[in-house]
């Protein structure tokens, strides 16, 4: 194993790659150039695009960034192959999960019958940059080409799918809200949209109560205080994952407390997403989850109402502060205001 992968990173530092023989102008994006490697004989009357990603970000932002490829596959007529094997992201494990080493297939079923051990040894083989292209869609849920990818070609393991469908059950014939509270490094996220407080937070789900009926709230978090703040103040309707991973650090990826860990929290992802998505009522700040759980769409009646506090500085010094200084401030100098419902 070690020498194949000496072998394909010894033919993917190619320093000038080929040009694309006129295939470029099938399409209409500025594309940048690609690394186009040859590796063997097979599949000769074939063009393959391998998406890689690594070290890659959060699930659904590795998601999004896979399915903006996928539409210059469909452009290109090319036939993606993901690999997160050899290129590895935060969420390999080290052994085998669901006999694969291929984090994408943790979670996701194949895109073609197509396997890395028949497109290593393939002639023409594109190979993706691990770059969030500047002309890249970045919100999926606005943006139809990518909403249709995700819903026709992604297709959920099995029982990864059926594991929701049990949990949402107890949404059966209920009112439920759906909250997904944003903290620990998400507050100091460069460029980011800025997380509401927990003062925020509070305001804006009682002044929701106050004019709907809710049998539960559901409430996604990263962030343990927030879901003792949350069962505190609404005891007798909260729900909540009680095997999803909370920390008050921004630590999910730097500890492993349990066995196949990172694994588990990009399940933990993809199983809370997918029941955002079916709440009748969804309170969210943009992110790649909430994205993801308005692009699923799987309440056509869900109603939403997005937290908008502003963005954070794009500077890194000034984002790592900027939060926590508008908390401390009054609206009238600069902090937080009443968020709307």
């Amino acid at each position: 194993m070690l020498n194949f992968l000496r072998k394909i990173k010894n033919k993917i530092e190619v320093k000038t790659p080929p040009l694309l023989g006129g295939i470029e102008n099938k399409i209409d994006l500025n594309l940048p150039y690609f690394n186009f490697v040859s590796f063997g004989e097979l599949n000769k009357d074939k063009y393959f695009y391998l998406i890689k990603r690594s070290p890659g970000t959060g699930l659904f932002s590795n998601v999004t960034f896979v399915l903006n490829h996928l539409i210059i596959c469909k452009k290109l007529g090319f036939i993606p192959v993901i690999d997160m094997e050899n290129f590895k992201t935060i969420y390999n494990e080290k052994n085998k999960v669901k006999n694969t080493l291929n984090s994408w297939h943790y979670y996701f079923e194949p895109l073609n019958q197509y396997t890395l051990e028949e497109v290593y040894k393939s002639r023409n083989v594109l190979i993706s940059s691990d770059k969030f292209y500047h002309f890249f869609e970045y919100n999926m849920d606005t943006n139809e080409e990518l909403t249709e990818i995700l819903q026709k070609d992604i297709k959920i393991k099995k029982k990864l799918y059926q594991l929701f469908l049990r949990l949402s059950k107890k949404f059966e014939n209920k009112k439920v809200l759906g909250i997904h509270f944003r903290g620990t490094s998400y507050k100091r996220a460069q460029g980011h949209p800025l997380p509401a407080t927990k003062k925020q937070m509070l305001a804006m789900t009682k002044k929701f109560l106050s004019k709907n009926k809710v049998d539960i709230i559901f409430l996604v978090t990263e962030e343990k205080n927030y879901l003792n703040f949350f069962q505190k103040n609404f005891p007798n309707k909260l729900f909540y994952l009680k095997s999803s991973f909370r920390s008050d650090k921004n630590d999910a990826f730097k500890v492993y407390p349990r066995k196949f860990h990172r694994y588990k929290l990009g399940r933990e992802t993809i199983i809370e997403t997918l029941l955002l998505s079916k709440c009748n009522h969804f309170i969210y700040l943009m992110s790649n989850v909430s994205s993801a759980a308005i692009a699923f769409n799987l309440n056509k009646e869900q109603k939403r109402y997005q937290i908008k506090n502003d963005y954070n500085s794009k500077n890194f010094f000034t984002a790592q502060y900027l939060w926590y200084l508008k908390k401390l401030l009054p609206p009238n100098l600069g902090g937080f205001k009443n968020l709307e419902i």
